[in-house]
């Protein structure tokens, strides 16, 4: 399988490296991207190919991947636009809709749309994967191999959903780390130092995520498992009810999911 990558920065880099870890060959991809650096950066520690404009070889592939910003999507997809054949279109832009990238395009409609997070960087991403209904099973199936090379994916069944999973997965990891700011914080004012403070507040969010994604029991359980009746931890965390913590997560997940929304309006005019 070929892939083709329309920009070079952090989560294409991402991706090409899990997918060789995988067993792609470097041959078999290129970048496109208009900053020397980035393509020079690409070449020397992958050995892919990576050029300064598209030209019919990038377009040569299976698979192309969108991994540009969305305010610059509509303007590099121009000298695309006329030129695809059967490619599978993937864009990992967020806010942007299937229509209106089909429409720069030209008219094209084989495309998927995948909101992958941060923690792709290092191989631990979720991504949220919606396809056309003109993408066939196996078109699918190549845009899932690439993006499953940096974490674990998810199928979506309404494209106005990828506005939900960006608020709960793509935002996600912000959420998490503000939480490890606030417990790091509250370790230094009990009197730590701040390594280890720090590294308190980050192996508790660590160790807790892996007990949760381990155990076969609901998150409310593990938690109710470690609240004693008239303990530390029932003091907390009914601190956290009375603070309003439980329902301020769930309408900033709602708030994340209205902009996500508005960006796509905005950022499909035209």
């Amino acid at each position: 399988m070929k892939i083709s990558f329309l920009g070079g920065g952090n989560m294409a880099t991402a991706l090409i490296g899990g997918m060789l870890e995988r067993g792609f060959s470097a041959s078999d991809i290129q970048v496109v991207d208009l900053q020397a650096e980035n393509r020079e950066r690409l070449a020397s520690r992958f050995g892919v190919r990576a050029v300064g404009e598209v030209d019919d070889a990038l377009l040569a592939c299976d698979v192309l991947v969108l991994a540009v910003k969305p305010q610059q999507m509509k303007a590099a997809l121009a000298p695309i636009a006329g030129r695809l054949a059967q490619q599978v279109v993937v864009s990992i832009a967020a806010g942007l809709r299937i229509a209106d990238m089909g429409r720069w395009l030209g008219g094209y409609s084989r495309i998927v749309r995948a909101m992958p997070n941060t923690p792709a960087l290092i191989g631990a991403g979720v991504t949220g994967l919606y396809a056309d209904p003109s993408v066939e099973a196996a078109g699918r199936e190549a845009a899932e191999r690439v993006l499953a090379a940096v974490g674990t994916t998810a199928w979506i069944g309404d494209e106005a959903q990828m506005d939900a999973v960006t608020a709960v997965s793509g935002s996600g990891p912000a959420y998490v780390f503000h939480f490890i700011e606030a417990l790091e914080a509250a370790g230094a004012s009990l009197g730590f130092d701040g390594a280890t403070a720090r590294r308190l507040a980050i192996d508790t969010v660590l160790g807790a995520a892996k007990l949760a994604a381990d155990s076969e029991e609901s998150p409310a359980v593990l938690r109710e498992r470690v609240t004693s009746k008239g303990g530390t931890t029932e003091a907390a965390l009914k601190s956290l009810a009375e603070s309003g913590f439980f329902d301020a997560i769930v309408r900033a997940v709602a708030a994340a999911e209205v902009r996500g929304r508005e960006l796509g309006d905005q950022l499909g005019k035209g």
